[in-house]
């Protein structure tokens, strides 16, 4: 699986803050690690991320899931999951993040 780049200001950050770069790998390592094999951490980093209503987290975790090659259906319905627990508003511009990066292919 090829992941996608970055945003350059990803690189920015992470040239300028080495060490933050190392630890959030390193966090993001050790949550890797148990029972859920990588499509579905992905799916569920995507649901953390509507959740939390980031935009850019969004974007970076479709752009990833499309490179690992799940499929579109599976990405909106953790989008269409998410309406019952944040309501309407907030699952359509969620929506609308996941189409930005769709809507690109």
């Amino acid at each position: 699986m090829e992941q996608p780049l970055a945003p350059k200001t990803h690189g920015q950050f992470t040239q300028r803050y080495p060490s933050l770069a190392k630890a959030w790998e390193e966090i993001a390592e050790a949550g890797r690690q148990g029972p859920l094999d990588a499509e579905t951490q992905r799916l569920v980093k995507l649901a953390v991320a509507i959740g939390a209503m980031r935009e850019g987290a969004v974007h970076a975790s479709v752009r990833k899931a499309r490179a690992m090659g799940i499929e579109t259906e599976a990405i909106e319905q953790v989008v269409a999951l998410s309406a019952s627990s944040l309501g309407m508003p907030s699952t359509v511009a969620s929506y609308t993040w996941v189409r930005d990066v769709l809507d690109k292919e």
